[in-house]
């Protein structure tokens, strides 16, 4: 990956939809050569999809958790059934593997308070694995996918 693939990936994170001609000249290069860039970009797997933001009264109401996971153990089987058990949640928006004191964090999104309840009683507490779950109620959005609110 060299500069101009950089900006390239730049440009589509502040604008997934921008016509290839235009992302061409905002990068400096052909529209054939950025196509192409675009496509070894696709298929390497750095570029993994695109997809549209919603927000506001589209969303709908809700309130965004953030949750810490700690398991019993770091293993490779641990690690695959937690996934996969968060992976069938509905709830989850994203969850990311990380480095530090929590093993995973967990975006969530629910109607509210005693939906939260329901859901951390009902799944949370008992994704597999689990020794210890921490979670922050957000409070506003400042700045999403890269682009201030």
């Amino acid at each position: 990956m060299d500069e101009i693939d950089r900006r390239i990936i730049q440009t589509l994170r502040g604008d997934g939809r921008i016509s290839n001609a235009d992302l061409a000249a905002a990068v400096g290069l052909s529209a054939s050569a950025c196509h192409r860039r675009v496509r070894l970009l696709e298929e390497s797997g750095t570029i993994r999809g695109y997809t549209a933001l919603i927000g506001g009264a589209v969303d709908g109401p809700g309130l965004v958790v953030l949750t810490q996971f700690t398991l019993d153990r770091q293993t490779e089987d641990y690690l695959n059934r937690f996934e996969a058990a968060v992976r069938r949640c509905p709830e989850v928006q994203d969850c990311y593997l990380m480095t530090g004191t929590a093993d995973y964090l967990v975006k969530l999104k629910v109607i509210d308070a005693a939906d939260y309840e329901r859901l951390h009683k009902d799944v949370l507490s008992r994704l597999p694995g689990v020794a210890r779950l921490q979670s922050s109620f957000a409070i506003r959005t400042v700045v999403a996918a890269g682009r201030p609110l």
